[in-house]
């Protein structure tokens, strides 16, 4: 990259500190700049074309330059560009947008509260949860369990739930009072001659253990993502929510299901809950809910947590909690068009004629002299990487996406798994120009590594 001295490149370098970015390597390196969006595509400020494999972060549905959504912002921006929701206050796409999401939730739920990002609505869910224990006499249940890889956010709460090094180093997390359980990755986690069905056995007692060690009457949550995202792209083994599921009905343990990557047709149903026949008490929304084309994030919560929080804030005189953009009304009004698309193209019969082929080239890639696992459910999947000697864990994958953004194709890199997640909007010939250069990509890796 050669960078001019008032580029937009270099005055990114001077002035801004990037998310998920070494900060010295930026310095050095510099940015790749986006200018514009179309489809499946995204341009960069010289004009090179990409195909945005990742869909931004696992969000962008309807694809890049999408008229119907900037028309719906740009009505709503003239009518009431900004309202709030605090103290009994209310906006039109606001109230449109809790309905719809409670009305189309795959389970039964009785309240939809805004926030603006994954994050925040995890991080409001253990809030809510401890403020529920409190109301119901049972100040000592407060203790949540997530997963060693679970991905469900970056703010305090919600990076300690988040079961990855990284999100903790030097930041003094996790915070007390939140716990990991096993991963469900079979091939990384499983014992020699270990066949799968003991191996979901095997997880669902290690999450009982770790609930009477730390006493029922102490555990308030549990969070899981139906299929994990940015840990890897894993997909749980059969037999492994219901397992899950069991233990909590046992011990009167609350569900969250973080559908931010799952919900919205990703898996091939509406959400994530579906594919997997889960029963939560908590589905935290956000990334496909508007494409990502305004920040807008939202949490469902069924009657039984509802009620107490509701009891409690009347004790108090009041629910104190809430952020400055909850149902935001240009937000809320692009969702809700966004859905709308989702649901009349049939976005989701989208993703389930196109699953097979996806999945299949993709296993396809498993096949190849540097792969080792090829995962994945409906548009969404990862190929990790084997290990090789004098490469440490991510170097590979490191590698391997930087060839293939050379090559016009968007990937994320998670240790040494090349994760994928395209548009919705993605048909047949673009998914088989996607894979053809990700296997080249491939081929042009094993060239420099036997060199």
């Amino acid at each position: 990259m050669t960078v001019q001295p008032n580029s937009m490149e270099a005055r990114d370098k001077a002035y801004h500190m990037h998310s998920y970015t070494n900060a010295r390597a930026l310095e050095r390196d510099g940015a790749l700049v986006m200018e514009r969006g179309e489809g499946i595509y995204v341009y960069d400020n010289n004009g090179k074309k990409y195909i945005e494999g990742m869909s931004g972060l696992w969000s962008v549905a309807v694809g890049f330059g999408e008229n119907r959504l900037v028309e719906a912002a740009t009505r709503q921006m003239s009518k009431l560009p900004y309202y709030h929701t605090f103290t009994s206050r209310a906006n039109g796409p606001s109230i449109e947008l809790a309905e719809k999401l409670v009305q189309m939730a795959p389970v039964p739920m009785s309240k939809a509260f805004f926030t603006n990002s994954g994050s925040e609505a995890n991080d409001t869910a253990i809030k809510m949860i401890w403020y529920r224990s409190n109301a119901m006499g049972k100040p000592e249940k407060k203790k949540i369990i997530s997963r060693i890889k679970g991905y469900h956010g970056v703010t305090a709460v919600s990076a300690s739930l988040t079961g990855l090094p990284n999100n903790h180093r030097s930041f003094d997390l996790p915070l007390p009072g939140i716990f990991h359980t096993s991963c469900p990755h079979y091939r990384a986690f499983k014992l020699e001659g270990e066949s799968e069905a003991a191996f979901v056995e095997r997880c669902a007692k290690e999450l009982e253990d770790l609930i009477l060690r730390e006493g029922p009457e102490t555990v308030a949550a549990f969070i899981g993502e139906p299929v994990m995202g940015a840990g890897g792209v894993i997909v749980p083994p059969a037999g492994y929510w219901p397992a899950i599921q069991a233990i909590l009905k046992k011990y009167d343990i609350l569900f969250i299901a973080d559908e931010v990557i799952c919900g919205f047709g990703r898996t091939g149903n509406m959400f994530g809950t579906q594919t997997f026949d889960l029963q939560p008490d908590f589905m935290t929304l956000s990334k496909q809910i508007s494409s990502s084309y305004q920040p807008i994030s939202a949490l469902l919560i069924n009657e039984n947590v509802y009620a107490p929080i509701a009891d409690e804030s009347a004790k108090i005189g009041t629910f104190g909690h809430g952020v400055t953009a909850a149902g935001h009304p240009v937000a809320a009004a692009v969702a809700l068009e966004n859905i709308a698309i989702i649901e009349e193209r049939d976005l989701v019969g989208n993703v389930r004629a196109l699953a097979p082929k996806f999945q299949s080239r993709l296993k396809e890639l498993e096949g190849h002299p540097l792969a080792i696992e090829a995962r994945g459910i409906g548009l969404i999947g990862a190929l990790e990487l084997a290990p090789r000697e004098g490469f440490a864990t991510g170097q590979l994958g490191s590698k391997l996406f930087s060839i293939m953004v050379e090559k016009g194709l968007i990937s994320r890199a998670i240790g040494d798994s090349l994760a994928l997640c395209p548009p919705l909007i993605i048909n047949e010939s673009q998914l088989d120009v996607l894979f053809d250069t990700f296997e080249a990509s491939l081929d042009v890796l094993k060239k420099q590594l036997d060199a």
